[in-house]
């Protein structure tokens, strides 16, 4: 007996929510037809009746708070100027809104992967410069091992007199007062240890 009640019970409550969700689907619908008509008080109805559900829906899909507020004000512009075309033979209002809720959301996040993509793209062919710098420093190298070996082929007198004038920065006058020889003497040995560094270099 209270097994039959409670069946009884259950299935009125379902009975119940049915009809219920029949009927806000209905209200729904006639919410939806009035918005094709241009009906600002159906649109801003529809709009305090849905907004938690649709919002809800966008966020699980787009998992950002910014994009979601964007992508719902995206779905009810839609609805303004698609709820002319809307059929209730093809399915009742509040399906027709998450559908255009869930395709929104994921046109969304198609357009944030391509704009990430693109600036990935991009900072790729901006980096260029960097591995052009890369490549500088290389052939500096490779150079400065170059000319260290063109050096070792000079004579001592000839190698110590071109380190101060090339590399350490030193006028010929400099150069000679630093080796306490005559100017003629520093300017031909730099001459010939130039001439010989050149020959190591070709």
């Amino acid at each position: 007996m209270n097994s039959s009640r409670v069946l009884h019970r259950s299935a009125a409550r379902t009975t119940t929510v049915a009809a219920r969700r029949t009927r806000r689907g209905s209200e729904f619908d006639s919410l939806v037809r009035r918005i094709g008509d241009r009906d600002r008080v159906a649109y801003e109805e529809l709009y305090r009746r849905t907004r938690g559900l649709i919002y809800s829906r966008v966020l699980n899909i787009v998992c950002d708070t910014g994009y979601a507020e964007e992508t719902c004000h995206e779905v009810y512009l839609q609805v303004w100027r698609s709820a002319a075309s809307f059929d209730p033979a093809r399915g009742n209002a509040l399906t027709w809104l998450t559908t255009l809720a869930h395709h929104q959301a994921v046109d969304r996040v198609r357009r944030e992967c391509s704009a990430a993509g693109h600036e990935h793209r991009w900072g790729v062919c901006d980096y260029r410069p960097a591995t052009d710098v890369v490549a500088e420093e290389i052939l500096r190298r490779q150079e400065e091992r170059a000319i260290r070996l063109g050096l070792s082929t000079l004579t001592p007198i000839q190698r110590e007199s071109v380190v101060l004038a090339f590399y350490g920065g030193l006028t010929y006058p400099q150069v000679a007062a630093r080796l306490g020889i005559g100017l003629p003497a520093v300017k031909a040995r730099i001459r010939s240890g130039l001439a010989q560094l050149k020959v190591a270099l070709a």
